[in-house]
């Protein structure tokens, strides 16, 4: 029971809280300029003078763009550019581009050095660049150059404000009504999970983001997320800003957890800080999920500690986070410890924790497809190795409880995504550019810790390694013959996790398995062999930790080897490299660009791969304004697009004509004419839409938007009426348990 807390303490903790938000406020680079030096630009010709200014001489013979900033990820508003310069000649133009598109120009007069103009963003910008135009005459030095928000550029400092502010109005909730359920042995165990996801977070903290393989990707995916729900589209399959305003199928790559970071987007808080918040509650879930399935297993709160910090910190999850930027799988690996308790209690364990399985198949589901197949893979392996037992206790009705409310609680994401996959015409074949063989781990890089500066580095780490050899010593030399059930899985896990091991190094025979059409098919979608990595390190963590704490051998040892483990994958934290190249503030003039440049994303840019396009959608062949068949006879009065609606007014005076519009033609658009009538959409060049015209010579208008598709409906409604069916019954179940506690006892 908490004590009550004296006047005195909760004054301290008052002024505590408000120099906090205090120092957050004081903090806030919302609405400093971004300031560039001359030599800071990206240039292609040019000296750099004394004080920093670029200058470019009329002897050079150059004419063109001569500097820009980079590329940023900007919030709708008002905005000033301004630029210190001095100028010869007139023909020097300050030009405004947006995703490779001219939206602004301004001509800059020699006879004063301070250049201003302001510019409005209608909406979110995806690229937004200053370029300095240089007209080839006369000589011009840039001294600076600056952009100024109206109002602010990110919201990143109130965010943060209001989350201490609601963590501590919990915090303040929970010790006046929930205090009693707050043990001090839960309370530490909390800690240690919350303190274990900060420590996996923590390379991030930095203002920069580490440019991973895949990260503009993942960007471009929550950017587009935040344009879908704004549009109305909920859930959100077409991303309707991708590919230059063409739109790009969104239904293809799970993203469900990606609401998250899109709704801090449509809360104007910068794209950096949402990605941040993702990744940083993904390694949060990774510690609770760990906690939660081990604590099912396993009394022992060493082996549950031990759990924790060697799953959230494994190396394979670094990897994925800073290296390979891979956003999808690291979700995935969250849920991969449910997915073993939950496969352990369907088949010997606490039949009624069988909901564990459906959490663990969904959240991987939901985070990344492949992880999903390797799930399934997992299970369906595990059910017939153990279907003696399934069949003999009737657990099969477990299994059958899983699947089919996995399916139900998913049917909105798979409607769309089977449909699409095997009914639409869109590019599947580029996923299978590997040629997995080639993508082989050498065993001895499987001991070592992470190394971010090589972009194919995998490893189990040595406390991974170490996990096997309590393995082999508790369940192969120890117990030996006189299995338990609970041993008996450890030690199917522990084969399980050295074949996947196995599989990843180029002593598996890939080349030669490569040579049968099956596996070939198997392998080439699954690109790299790496990704066994995930599962394989879930099982080793499982058998390590529960191992160590039943081992009779390593009784005396416990103690040692777990402070061991927990120090060796420590390692994994320290590895992580801080480059000076990247430090915030090099000098006291960069000081209010450097900041903002991580949290705009700078030099990421937005990128949608070619896979989930329409055939023919190539970069080369995507329009930004309307086609017509025939400029003789049919012409375009006004065209107008805001997220996946668009409007275009023509005029034709010839029959047989078409005109295409810059909208790539997924399953789910429909059209209709002025008078509501429905207008038949073609698949044009670059898989367009076209639309024959009336060539009668009056103007006529075709509204286009996208759904609502009769089949998504109906799969969007099942799962709803499942969410709500599920937190009913466990509201109920609840609210009977609470009165069953509250009746008083028997008395004779």
């Amino acid at each position: 029971m908490i004590k009550e807390i004296s006047l005195k303490s909760k004054m301290i903790y008052g002024v505590m809280v408000c120099l906090t938000v205090l120092l957050l406020w004081m903090g806030d680079e919302g609405k400093s300029p971004l300031v560039y030096l001359g030599s800071e630009l990206q240039r292609t010709v040019g000296l750099i003078d004394s004080e920093n200014g670029l200058m470019i001489q009329e002897s050079m013979a150059r004419a063109g763009v001569i500097a820009k900033t980079p590329q940023y990820v900007m919030n709708k508003g008002s905005y000033t550019i301004r630029m210190q310069y001095s100028a010869q000649k007139k023909d020097t133009v300050v030009e405004l581009w947006e995703e490779a598109n001219k939206i602004a120009a301004w001509q800059v007069d020699p006879q004063t050095e301070d250049f201003a103009a302001d510019f409005t963003l209608s909406k979110d910008a995806k690229q937004l660049q200053v370029r300095v135009n240089y007209g080839g005459s006369g000589n011009l030095t840039i001294q600076e150059l600056e952009i100024v928000p109206h109002t602010r550029f990110y919201t990143d400092t109130y965010f943060m404000i209001v989350m201490f502010l609601l963590l501590n109005g919990l915090g303040i909730l929970y010790l006046k009504k929930g205090s009693g359920y707050m043990t001090q042995e839960r309370f530490l165990d909390y800690s240690i999970i919350l303190g274990v996801a900060l420590l996996a977070t923590s390379p991030m903290m930095q203002t920069y983001l580490y440019d991973g393989d895949d990260l503009c990707y993942h960007l471009a995916r929550l950017e587009g997320l935040k344009d879908g729900i704004l549009d109305g589209q909920i859930p959100v399959n077409i991303l309707p800003d991708g590919l230059r305003g063409n739109g790009y199928l969104n239904a293809m790559y799970p993203y469900l957890f990606l609401y998250i970071g899109a709704f801090l987007r449509i809360c104007r808080v910068s794209l950096a800080l949402s990605y941040k918040v993702i990744v940083f509650l993904a390694n949060l879930g990774s510690a609770a999920c760990a906690y939660v399935a081990m604590k099912s297993m396993i009394k022992s709160r060493r082996s549950v500690i031990l759990a924790v910090v060697l799953y959230t910190l494994m190396p394979y999850r670094f990897t994925n986070i800073f290296s390979r930027g891979d956003l999808g799988e690291t979700l995935a690996l969250i849920f991969w410890p449910l997915v073993i308790a939950g496969l352990y209690h369907v088949i010997m364990g606490d039949r009624k924790k069988w909901y564990y399985l459906v959490i663990g198949f969904g959240g991987a589901l939901q985070s990344h497809i492949l992880s999903a197949a390797f799930v399934a893979a997992v299970c369906v392996i595990t059910a017939l190795m153990y279907c003696g037992p399934i069949l003999r206790e009737k657990r099969y009705q477990e299994i059958g409880k899983a699947a089919g409310l996995s399916i139900l609680l998913n049917a909105w994401y798979l409607a769309p995504f089977l449909y699409y996959y095997f009914c639409e015409n869109i590019a599947k074949d580029v996923l299978r550019w590997s040629g997995y063989f080639e993508q082989s781990i050498n065993p001895s890089n499987l001991t070592q810790t992470l190394s971010l500066y090589n972009k194919q580095y995998f490893s189990l780490g040595l406390a991974l390694f170490g996990c096997i050899g309590i393995g082999f010593v508790y369940l192969v030399y120890e117990r030996r013959g006189r299995m338990t059930k609970q041993e008996g899985f450890l030690l199917y896990l522990l084969v399980l996790g050295v074949v996947l091991t196995i599989m990843i190094t180029g002593y598996f025979p890939n080349r030669v398995l490569l040579e049968n059409a099956v596996f070939e098919n198997i392998a080439t979608m699954l690109q790299f062999p790496w990704r066994f990595l995930g599962p394989a390190s879930t099982c080793f963590v499982f058998v390590g930790a529960i191992g160590l704490s039943q081992s009779e051998i390593l009784k005396p040892y416990r103690n040692y080897v777990f402070a061991l483990l927990v120090g060796l994958n420590l390692l994994v934290i320290v590895s992580v490299p801080a480059d000076n190249n990247h430090m915030p503030y090099d000098n006291a003039q960069a000081v209010a660009s450097k900041g903002h440049e991580s949290k705009l994303i700078t030099n990421i840019g937005i990128f949608y791969p070619h896979e989930w396009r329409l055939d023919g959608a190539s970069d080369d062949k995507l329009a930004t304004s309307v086609v017509v068949s025939d400029m003789n006879y049919v012409t375009v009065r006004d065209y107008q697009k805001k997220g996946t609606k668009a409007a275009v007014a023509y005029t034709a005076t010839a029959p047989d004509c078409y005109l295409e519009l810059p909208v790539l033609s997924y399953h789910g658009y429909r059209a209709c004419d002025e008078n509501g009538n429905a207008v038949q959409i073609r698949r044009g060049n670059g898989a367009r839409m076209r639309f024959m015209v009336q060539g009668d010579g009056v103007e006529h208008r075709i509204y286009v938007r996208y759904g609502p598709v009769a089949g998504f409906v109906i799969a969007n409604l099942v799962s709803a009426l499942t969410i709500a069916g599920c937190i009913w019954y466990f509201v109920r179940r609840w609210k009977g348990r609470e009165k069953v506690e509250e009746e008083p006892a028997c008395t004779t």
